[in-house]
């Protein structure tokens, strides 16, 4: 992955910008911004593509973290950066600075940090691909063990069922076999049995 890998990145408020980097010129922070006017604010990822660029946004909890990258970066790598700016951001903000802050007034203070967390991703790209593949894999399999589980509890309920009713079915057939034993009995006493 090469250095113009990540073009633009910010992190904002709702739609107010509170901290932006990029080394780059041209219209990505404007499209941005109107990428981000569009933005519901569940919390969730979102991506737009213009232009051979890939605007990807992670919403969580009112704050929009947002990158630009080249259409050759991989949505798992951008999410991976934003992951990592959201964490640091809200280690460093959280709760108290961001809450107030007015628009690009962040910039000082976070801008270098979202320049140092591109440079990290962008030297670490394999590794971190070889990561979320194997995270993919254990929710994958932890899927699937769940799945499991739920069919065995539903099996085992099914087994308990099953088993009562065996057993109230062997509870009256013993039931009445010994009723019909001594039902019989009277009978053959007032029988006249007759040989020749």
């Amino acid at each position: 992955m090469g250095q113009e890998s990540f073009i633009y990145s910010f992190v904002a408020r709702g739609t107010m910008v509170l901290a932006e980097y990029t080394e780059f010129t041209g219209n990505f922070p404007a499209i941005a911004a109107q990428c981000l006017q569009r933005l519901p604010s569940s919390n969730n990822k979102f991506t737009y593509k213009c232009d051979h660029h890939i605007f990807n946004f992670l919403v969580e909890d009112g704050y929009a973290y947002c990158v630009v990258a080249k259409e050759s970066v991989g949505k798992q790598i951008s999410f991976a950066f934003l992951e990592r700016i959201k964490a640091d951001f809200k280690k460093r903000f959280g709760g108290g600075k961001a809450d107030t802050a007015v628009a690009k007034s962040l910039n000082k203070e976070f801008g270098p940090l979202m320049k140092e967390h591109m440079q990290y991703i962008i030297d670490h790209a394999d590794e971190i691909e070889k990561l979320l593949k194997v995270k993919a894999q254990v929710s994958e399999v932890k899927s699937i063990m769940l799945e499991n589980i739920d069919k065995t509890i539903e099996r085992g309920e099914n087994l308990a069922i099953l088993s009562n009713k065996a057993e109230n079915l062997h509870d009256s057939d013993v039931a009445r076999l010994h009723l019909d034993r001594y039902t019989m009995i009277p009978y053959s006493r007032t029988i006249p049995i007759y040989t020749r």
